[in-house]
């Protein structure tokens, strides 16, 4: 299968350095500032057609201490009919801990570094706005939990994202695997990330 024109749009909205700064200032109460890095692989890790990127963000005044990394496997789903978004997990984080700012990292990553997430797969709609432009939307499926177990802890995240050609809004929310309730992330609504530096050159296909 070869990839379609709204995956590959996909991958080249999402591929990018963004912030949040005008939100951050507009709510500081409610919003951090982060800064985000979607970095297009520079190596295949999967066999069937896809395009993943590398994750992970930053308080702005960390910057040197990124969190939340993560592989975002982008593809056409099973049926051909839709895409999907399938999550997976480093399983030695601090070996590519600020590859977002330093892409050499991400030339040693082989798929035998990463875990599958299969709980954390998003299913994506397309709307085409016209003019070869598309708004994105990824979210859960219905009664699905992205849950996972690292380092003897479980953890459950209810994943969720927008994505246009210079905006991308994340509803990621961390949930209490006790209460079931949202104790992090986009608890007032998502996070409003503006492109800074675009990556689209860097996606394949």
């Amino acid at each position: 299968m070869t990839l379609s024109p709204e995956l590959i749009a996909l991958a080249k909205y999402m591929a990018g350095e963004f912030d949040n700064r005008e939100q951050a200032l507009a709510e500081p109460a409610w919003y951090v500032h982060l800064r985000l890095w979607q970095r297009p692989l520079p190596v295949p890790l999967f066999s069937e057609p896809s395009i993943a990127l590398f994750a992970e963000q930053a308080n702005v005044l960390n910057l040197d201490k990124p969190y939340r990394p993560r592989i975002v496997q982008l593809r056409h789903s099973a049926s051909g009919s839709g895409l999907e978004a399938q999550y997976y997990m480093l399983r030695d984080i601090a070996a590519f801990q600020g590859a977002g700012s330093n892409p050499d990292l991400l030339g040693k990553l082989t798929s035998e570094q990463i875990q599958l997430l299969p709980t954390c797969k998003l299913s994506v709609t397309v709307q085409d706005l016209g003019a070869k432009s598309y708004r994105f939307r990824a979210s859960l499926p219905a009664g699905t939990r992205c849950c996972f177990a690292y380092e003897g802890q479980n953890y459950q995240v209810e994943l969720g994202f927008e994505a246009l050609a210079e905006e991308f809004l994340s509803y990621d929310k961390g949930i209490s695997p006790t209460t079931g309730k949202a104790i992090w992330g986009a608890l007032m609504g998502p996070f409003k990330f503006v492109k800074r530096e675009d990556l689209a050159s860097e996606v394949l296909g």
